[in-house]
């Protein structure tokens, strides 16, 4: 007979299994490599008419299960990926089921604009915890509200680190950290602050406004390499210099350039993953 845990002890997870959907497969590789882990099998196929079907290869009883689904491009497709592989993972009896999401698509709708808006991004925090969700591990959400949206733990991580250290390692004479907007002048704040820069705000996204103000050298550094339609085409034929961005959208060959450097997020999140399943702090990765 099992012994009784005491009462009051945290419950033990079950053993840590990584799954991925179709969204960033190399993100979840290096993910299991930085955890020494190997990702599950899951095969995910298309019937005649397009509709998703999952198959889990090995038996997640009882697991403490991560599942890699960052929901970029095509994001309805890789939503509906994430929904139907974490329903086939809650009626498998999976012990707890934390979504690993470096990217949240439909989050620039989380608040009403005007009249008969929807609040897309509080939908689909309803539906990630309908299928199945018991946590989500997300990264640099559009708006820190999101967190709100949810009725289940949510780990909000940052790539902040990733973004200093990058700027730290440049050895740049007279650096400023610029915010493009007001919004997001806390976080352009925090950066600055750890790197004990100066910041300063521009009205105009263009790199030309700083130019104007005898800039010598432009960089873009963001989390989320969206890239859509032909946003690499004029940032390469802008005078920005670099444009870095990490891995949480993978970025395909087609828009790959010499100008734009991928950090790779994975280290942070893999060791988010592996405190979540030990039960030990996740804010001590924002010390």
């Amino acid at each position: 007979m099992r012994p009784q845990a005491p009462e009051g002890a945290p419950k033990q997870p079950g053993a840590l299994k990584l799954l991925s959907g179709d969204a960033n497969p190399e993100l979840a590789r290096k993910i299991a490599d930085a955890l020494h882990e190997p990702l599950d099998e899951m095969r995910i196929t298309r019937f005649a008419d397009g509709e998703i079907d999952v198959k889990i290869a090995h038996s997640v009883r009882g697991a403490d299960v991560f599942l890699i689904q960052p929901t970029c491009e095509p994001v309805s497709e890789n939503y509906m990926q994430l929904f139907i592989i974490l329903d086939a993972l809650r009626r498998a009896s999976a012990g707890r089921i934390t979504a690993v999401i470096p990217y949240y698509g439909y989050a620039r709708k989380e608040k009403k604009t005007q009249a008969r808006d929807p609040i897309s991004a509080k939908l689909m925090a309803d539906i990630i915890t309908l299928a199945g969700a018991n946590r989500v591990i997300a990264l640099d959400l559009h708006a820190d509200a999101i967190q709100g949206f949810f009725d289940i733990p949510v780990d909000h991580l940052t790539a902040e680190k990733l973004l200093v250290e990058y700027i730290r390692k440049l050895h740049l004479p007279n650096a400023v950290i610029v915010s493009p907007d007001v919004g997001g002048a806390k976080r352009v704040g925090d950066v600055a602050r750890l790197l004990d820069l100066p910041i300063a705000f521009v009205y105009k996204r263009r790199p030309k406004a700083l130019r104007a103000e005898g800039a010598t050298s432009v960089r873009v550094l963001a989390t989320h390499g969206v890239l859509a339609g032909d946003a690499v085409e004029k940032l390469v034929n802008s005078p920005i210099e670099e444009i870095v961005i990490t891995d949480s959208i993978p970025l395909p060959p087609a828009k790959q350039h010499l100008k734009i450097k991928i950090l790779s997020i994975a280290p942070l999140l893999a060791e988010a993953i592996l405190r979540v399943h030990e039960d030990r702090s996740v804010s001590e990765l924002f010390k």
